[in-house]
């Protein structure tokens, strides 16, 4: 070779890794644009599930609406979900038809996040006039109407207010006429109207940081960086399959459902560098309100096979694509309009557990036990209007929500996370905020010992929440989303499985179901999180495992 092709290979190496770098320094900013877009969200939200618990989620979307990064702040029922929500605003207002300002809203479960409490805000991005991109962010708000936050309706018309593909602001202005049909709908106006205008700002946040970022490094459009994401996304999730073992495994779970038990069928079959996940023969959909619509199946399920298979792989619609799903219309994972879903998350969140009893089976020894699954919404209210006039005559008015934790399964060379909402990876409410809007009082929370299931590693402990009126007055809480009270989360290699849950009444009897249940003025309400499965065979526990949990009376 002469030196002058020697100096020209040289020069096209240095230029090449030099392009490689400003790739590499422009992903590490968009994925700081979409944290910023998500803390946004987090700091200005009025609802308390959504800044203290962090039940959201943000991201970023090319011009035909595929997601190409998502904020780190979130949960997969959010994420997951919203990766195929934008596209499904383009049938009624086509990209070609937005203009700088506008910005769209829905809360639609079967084209959205799953139930109509999640708002999903989908704003278009302009530089010089010339739509760019989309910012899209969801949260869940305190009060759509309906029935509340309970399970108890048999169809998705009694459970609130649907609010179809509309413009929420057009040209900068918001619309008051939309604004005052979902307010009228809602007993908590004032916290739903600042929620729909933090995910309007967050989304305008995302917005400006783009547009900075993007004149910061001479871009005239985003496409190029985004085909590079997504195509180097589903090349690496692809790789990861080809190391995999090709095959069929078979998992069932059966969970308490509400009016009888419900039994989850999966098949996974790797073969050909594709993975597929077909729940067929899964039971049929519930008379109340917790079947998972499919876009919430489709999003935890692809979360229990990325977290196994590639895991290392940044999440979005490049990655996701390598998973296919099978539903059967009609049943519990895949419900029709208008069967209930407000608490869908009873069944979706179970499903990476689905997932990964598959996939323990093809990689033996790598994948986690069972955990406890769909967290424990504590909708706690007054009891007006639930009992006589006479009950609640001097009570104050309440609607809040505080989170019940259990115990993740444990992992194959760790104990399991205690009180750790796996997998959504939502956060707990601090009682103090709780105490603080209405006259409850939260008189013990605390670990509960020996809730994890035995094992070489130990499951992930829940907790015990006992909750008094500091007024001489009833109370109502809803069961909507308690779970694994008869059905506990399954041990793994040998591991047993975790301790049930339970719910009751101070003076003991129990709350077997997912109803709405009052208590009684002077007594109370306590909940014991079940527990996750463990990992092995205990009589293989470190012994100096055994007398740290001893001594932390974890045990």
């Amino acid at each position: 070779m002469s030196k002058n092709a020697r100096k020209a290979n040289g020069a096209g190496a240095a230029k090449s890794a030099l392009e490689a770098i400003r790739t590499q320094v422009m992903w590490n900013r968009l994925i700081a644009v979409v944290e910023e877009q998500a803390q946004s969200l987090l700091r200005t939200a009025f609802g308390t599930i959504t800044r203290e618990a962090g039940d959201l989620s943000a991201g970023v979307y090319d011009t035909k609406g595929r997601m190409i990064a998502q904020a780190m702040t979130g949960t997969p029922g959010h994420v997951n979900t919203m990766a195929t929500a934008v596209e499904h605003f383009f049938g009624k207002y086509p990209p070609s038809s937005m203009k700088p300002g506008d910005v769209y809203i829905t809360n639609d479960p079967w084209l959205g996040t799953g139930h109509l409490f999640d708002y999903v805000m989908m704003t278009p991005v302009f530089l010089k006039g010339k739509l760019i991109a989309f910012f899209a962010s969801t949260c869940h708000v305190i009060d759509v109407g309906g029935v509340g936050m309970t399970a108890k309706a048999n169809s998705s018309y009694e459970e609130g207010t649907l609010i179809p593909h509309l413009m929420i602001r057009k040209g900068g202005v918001i619309n008051e006429e939309l604004m005052a049909v979902i307010l009228a709908n809602s007993r908590s106006p004032i916290e739903v109207r600042g929620d729909i205008l933090s995910l309007v700002s967050a989304n305008d946040t995302g917005a400006r940081r783009l547009v900075s970022m993007m004149e910061e490094f001479g871009l005239a459009s985003l496409q190029p960086l985004a085909e590079h994401i997504l195509s180097a996304s589903e090349r690496g999730a692809r790789e990861a399959i080809k190391e995999l073992p090709q095959g069929e495994w078979d998992y069932e779970m059966t969970i308490d459902g509400y009016e009888r038990e419900l039994t989850l069928r999966c098949k996974l079959t790797i073969r050909n560098g594709k993975v597929t996940i077909d729940y067929s023969g899964s039971s049929p959909a519930s008379l109340y309100g917790i079947n998972s619509p499919r876009t919430y199946t489709l999003a935890y399920s692809v979360f229990g096979l990325k977290a196994v298979i590639a895991p290392h792989v940044p999440n979005n619609i490049g990655s996701l694509s390598v998973f296919d799903m099978i539903t059967e219309p009609g049943t519990v994972i895949d419900p029709v309009r208008p069967s209930p879903v407000t608490a869908r998350h009873v069944v979706g969140q179970m499903l990476a557990d689905c997932v990964f009893g598959c996939l323990a089976q093809a990689l033996p020894g790598r994948v986690q036990a069972e955990s406890a699954g769909p967290i424990w919404i504590l909708s706690l209210y007054s009891a007006h209007g639930r009992v006589s006039a006479e009950q609640t005559r001097d009570a104050t008015p309440f609607s809040v929500i505080a989170i019940g934790l259990g115990g993740m399964g444990a992992r194959p060379n760790k104990d399991g996370l205690n009180t750790m909402a796996f997998p959504s990876g939502v956060g707990g409410i601090p009682v103090e905020i709780t105490e603080g809007q209405c006259p409850l009082w939260f008189r013990e929370k605390q670990y509960l010992p020996g809730s994890g299931g035995a094992g070489t590693y130990r499951g992930g402990l829940g907790q015990r929440i006992h909750i008094e009126n500091r007024e001489d007055a009833p109370f109502a809480i809803s069961a909507a989303t308690f779970d694994r009270i008869y059905n506990a989360a399954r041990g793994r290699e040998g591991g047993a499985a975790g301790r049930k849950g339970k719910a009751r009444l101070g003076s003991g009897e129990a709350l077997p179901d997912k109803g709405v249940h009052i208590v009684p003025k002077g007594d109370a309400l306590v909940v014991e999180l079940p527990g996750g499965g463990g990992f092995g065979d205990p009589a293989k526990r470190d012994p100096a495992m055994i007398a740290d949990d001893e001594r932390a009376g974890l045990v």
